[in-house]
């Protein structure tokens, strides 16, 4: 793990003419600059990291030397395994006989944030949920600045630096194909201190085809009915997109209830 950051540390350290090499393959994708939301952020992305090949064009894209492609390799393998790995023991837990994660999509994103004096208290990431299943996350190992929030009360809570560890949580696609059972968790990232901070997550997007809908044994018409329309990934991605909502606030749109209210609505109108 402190050989990847290492690596990512000097990737993120690139010329800006190289960085935007990392072009996307979905927006949002490859490579990010600061912007007026998120200012002191930048970030470099492998859209599927579960492809060899996409992994040895992410390190031509950015120049890797040999070793910096060796790390690459070995650190993508061994998250990616780990995260299939989280989501078969998931499904035995739920009684669940499938293969969750089989050619799923998983996209890698490297973070850096550069936390000025003048930036202490300020926000280096808006909150937000994640839009996938799952994402496992190596945090920086001693600047702090992850919050997230008690769903209860509406408090922050603050996630402290932990070397060697790694922190997974669930995301919008999670809530939606559990019917409701695995939460989502807003979160932010807060400049504490004038600092650079580095970050690498994995995030389990959703199949590559094919739509999110939850097993059929998660769904009982008497005691848990379906909460949830089926939708796609791309959908979703484009949805919060194009609404700018990242918060979890779409959920209600992709409702069983809403989704049936709209359509009795547009038939009446016509």
């Amino acid at each position: 793990m402190a050989e990847m950051k290492a690596t990512v540390r000097v990737l993120l350290d690139l010329p800006a003419e190289i960085k935007r090499r990392n072009a996307d393959v979905i927006a949002g994708s490859g490579y990010v600059g600061p912007t007026n939301a998120n200012p002191l952020y930048k970030g470099l992305g492998l859209y599927d990291v579960g492809s060899p090949h996409s992994v040895r064009h992410f390190c031509s894209q950015l120049q890797a030397s040999p070793s910096q492609r060796e790390t690459m390799v070995k650190y993508s393998e061994a998250v990616h395994a780990l995260a299939v790995d989280i989501g078969r023991k998931l499904c035995a837990s739920m009684n669940l006989g499938i293969d969750l994660f089989k050619d799923w999509v998983c996209q890698f994103r490297i973070n850096k944030y550069n936390f000025t004096p003048e930036s202490v208290g300020s926000s280096g990431v808006q909150i937000h949920t994640d839009s996938g299943f799952l994402t496992v996350l190596q945090d920086d190992d001693c600047v702090g600045g992850l919050e997230v929030m008690d769903e209860k009360s509406g408090a922050f809570i603050a996630v402290d630096p932990l070397p060697g560890s790694l922190l997974v949580n669930f995301g919008d696609t999670a809530k939606m194909w559990s019917n409701g059972r695995l939460c989502n968790v807003r979160h932010r990232v807060q400049c504490k201190e004038a600092s650079l901070r580095i970050s690498i997550a994995l995030f389990v997007l959703g199949p590559k085809d094919g739509v999110v809908e939850p097993p059929s044994e998660l769904v009982d018409t008497a005691t848990h009915p379906r909460l949830y329309v089926p939708f796609t990934v791309e959908d979703y991605r484009k949805l919060r997109l194009s609404t700018g909502l990242r918060a979890g606030e779409l959920k209600p749109w992709l409702c069983c209830t809403v989704r049936r209210n709209m359509l009795l609505t547009f038939r009446f109108i016509n």
